[in-house]
This record gives structure tokens, sequence and C-alpha cells, in this order.
């Protein structure tokens, strides 16, 4: 019997007269997944409910920033003295020095930063100012990784374009996307072949240290240091995208973990505690190059808004916390382990990927190292699978191509419920597969 989601088709239907398809960002659609999208009325610690009153065990977290679980008390307290103080001054404040402090100290390429509003926007601007520094035009991004929805990145993105299944995005001027040159992720062969005939033209190489965008696909050993190499060699700047993985793989994000500085990297998600943020920073040589001190324009009312500068210094102090990484590896192992038995015992083909607490399941028997090989999946089986987990009270991304995400207080008792949710829904998929 199907849980009552009475409530939410209802809403949708109304929300699709005033949204576009509903909804404010494409993936909330379940149009890869099939059925009406869940409409969240209150969340609480690694749950979520609905305006049914249905309650999940939620693995997106908002798609990433929430280690702590939703509505973390101190946060939430830090959130309200500050909104009790005003919500945006469009000014200068004290709160957004202690937040920059905080990155410049956790990640080891930032000296300088400067917060944004999105991670869209913390690339946009980071890829105007490497164009700026160069003098060049050309960007050199890789297939499935997705950088926001800014005009030069839309060309070959992963996310919520592979959910969709739209290979490229109308509205894009043709000679922007000109400019746009992809690669496929981990093969360093083709990065050096493309920067021997291009790479006195190319301003910057964009990647995700670990892709999150097309589910987790990590680089492979020697792939991120052959890009440091390359961009340096080509006079290039090199660009991590740590939107998801800064603050969430280690305190130092994905550079950190691998040993591998970029020029500029961008931030997100995390550093806002939950609320709308984004950030861009690297050396001060570098960073010097944007107004008011250089001449590379970008400006924002609401960057450094102090409510999300309140959330996001709470936040790093949380995670700032001896033994936060040990734990969430601890318990990011034990789901997958668990997932993986399940897969192996229903004779399901299935590639498991994870870096930390960033993880996915691949309905595929093809390893996976690239966009090629994510979309060998099997999508249907995954939609099955998605709405098995819905009907057990186990949310995760409804996309075979978004990451999960463990936090800090889920429990071992809700990883075993997890587990048991998805032998269950996989035994369902399955079954419905022979059919």
């Amino acid at each position: 019997m199907s849980m009552n989601r009475n409530n939410s088709s209802r809403l949708f239907s109304i929300a699709q007269k005033v949204m576009p398809g509903g909804v404010n960002s494409p993936v909330r659609a379940f149009n890869a997944v099939g059925g009406d999208p869940l409409f969240i009325k209150s969340a609480k610690g690694s749950r979520i409910t609905d305006v049914d009153g249905n309650e999940f065990i939620d693995y997106v977290g908002s798609w990433g920033p929430l280690i702590f679980g939703h509505a973390h008390p101190q946060i939430v307290s830090a959130i309200t003295q500050q909104a009790q103080l005003g919500t945006s001054y469009g000014a200068s404040t004290e709160v957004e020095i202690q937040l920059a402090e905080k990155v410049v100290q956790a990640v080891p390429s930032v000296e300088v930063v400067r917060m944004v509003n999105s991670g869209t926007e913390a690339v946009m601007s980071a890829l105007r100012l490497a164009r700026g520094i160069t003098g060049r035009d050309k960007i050199v991004k890789f297939e499935g990784c997705y950088h926001g929805h800014g005009d030069s990145l839309l060309v070959k993105a992963g996310s919520g374009l592979a959910s969709l299944g739209i290979p490229e995005c109308p509205g894009i001027v043709s000679s922007l996307a000109e400019k746009t040159l992809n690669l496929p992720y981990n093969n360093v062969d083709q990065v050096r072949e493309l920067f021997e005939k291009e790479g006195k033209e190319i301003a910057a190489l964009i990647v995700e240290p670990i892709g999150g965008n097309m589910g987790v696909v990590p680089p492979k050993p020697g792939f991120l240091a052959a890009l440091r190499d390359v961009t340096q060699n080509a006079g290039a700047l090199l660009i991590f995208d740590e939107v998801i993985t800064g603050f969430r793989v280690s305190l130092g994000g994905a550079q950190k973990l691998f040993g591998v500085n970029p020029d500029i990297t961008c931030l997100g998600k995390i550093i806002g505690g939950g609320l709308p943020v984004g950030a861009y920073g690297g050396s001060r040589e570098v960073m010097d190059h944007i107004s008011p001190v250089g001449s590379v324009y970008q400006a924002g009312t609401l960057s450094g808004n102090p409510l999300a500068m309140a959330a996001g210094n709470e936040m790093l102090d949380l995670l700032s916390q001896e033994g936060i990484y040990e734990t969430l590896e601890q318990k990011s192992a034990k789901l997958c382990e668990g997932l993986k038995k399940n897969v192996d015992a229903l004779g399901i083909q299935a590639q498991f990927t994870r870096v930390g607490s960033m993880f996915s399941m691949f309905f595929t028997d093809q390893e996976i190292v690239d966009f090629e090989t994510v979309k060998s999946c099997d999508t249907d089986l995954f939609g099955r699978y998605f709405n098995g987990l819905l009907e057990e009270g186990v949310y995760v991304a409804p996309s075979q191509f978004e990451a999960g995400f463990m936090s800090v207080v889920h429990s071992d008792e809700e990883i075993s419920l997890t587990l048991e949710a998805s032998r269950k829904a996989l035994t369902a998929a399955r079954g419905q597969l022979v059919e």
C-alpha cells in the first residue's frame, strides 16, 4: 500500500500554474524517477517531514551542506540572534571578517576570499577573474562536471542536465560555447594533448576535484597533480570547484585531502551553514585583480549577508571539533558496506563510489571513472529503487546522477533501518525487472 502523498500532489498541481514545471530547480520535479515530488514542511536532525506528515531519513541534506543535520540548535540560534539585529545592510560587518578568517585558515590555497551568494556566482566570478588575469578567453572543463548555470559552463554538464536528458542548453551564445573546451574526466593524456595544441589560448581549467554532480566520481591517483602541472606550464589558472567538497571531505576540502593546491577555489553550501552562500578565493596576488583593488569587476548587495555569515561561522566552529570527519567516515563506510552486501545478495549489478561522507551507488557493471561510464547506468531500475525507498521512509536524491551525503547526526539505528529499506526496495525493483 502506497503512503499518502495527497497534499504534495495537490501542491504540485498548484505550483505548476505559477512556476515553470512547478519547481524552482529542475531536479526537484522528480522527472527522472516518476511521480509527483515531495513538498517538505519541516526537518530536524537526519529526518525530513512532508506536508502529508510522512517522515523520511534524509541522505540529501539540502544537497550536501547539512553535515550536522537539519535545524541544528546552535546554527538556528546564530541565525535567530542575527535576524533580530537586521537581515541585511548592504554594508560591511564584523561577522563576514570572522568567517573569511576561518576559511583562509582552513583552506590551503586561499589567502584572500570574496563572499558571494551561490556556487554559480562564485564560479562565474572565478572564470571572469581568470580571463582578466591571463587576457585569454578559453576555458577547459570536464564532461559531467556541473559548475552552476553560468553560460560558459552549461556545455556537457552533469547533474540536472543529465537527470533531465538535456544534451545542451538552448540560449547559450554559440561564440561563448565555442570558448569552452570539454574533456573526459580522469583522462590525463587528453588534457596534455589539448594543452599542447591550445594552451596559449586557455585562461583556466576548472574541475570538481571529486566529481559530485554525475554521482561521486573520485579522481584517479595523479590526476589532480597532472592538472596542476599542465596548467602551470601553460600559464593558465587551475580552478577547483569545491562547492560540494569544500569542508565536506575534510576541513580544508579536497585540496587538503589530495595535497594539490589550485590557483582559485570556489566554495559554497557548507560555509553558509545551510543558507545561500558562495565564495571564491586564492592567493593575494590573484585576488588583488578584483575590484576595488584591481580592475576585474564583481559586486553584490547580499554578498557577505549577515544571516549566512552568522550561520557559517557557527558551522565552521562545529566542524573544527575533534573527531567530526572520523565520525562521518565511520558512518558512511557502514552504510555503503551494507548497501553493497544487499546488491551482492540479490545479484544486482552495481558499482559503489565514496570519498568520505559523499557516496553513490550506480546501477551498472562498468567501473565508474567518467561521465561515459556513469551514463551506462540503468536509470529505470534506479527510478524503481528510489520510489521503493520512499515507500520505506528513506529519501535519497531523485536522480541516479547525484551524490548522497551522510551527516554526523545519522544514528546507527537509522543506518540499519536504511539498509533494511534498501533491501526491500532492491527486491521490489528487481522483481519488476523480471516481470
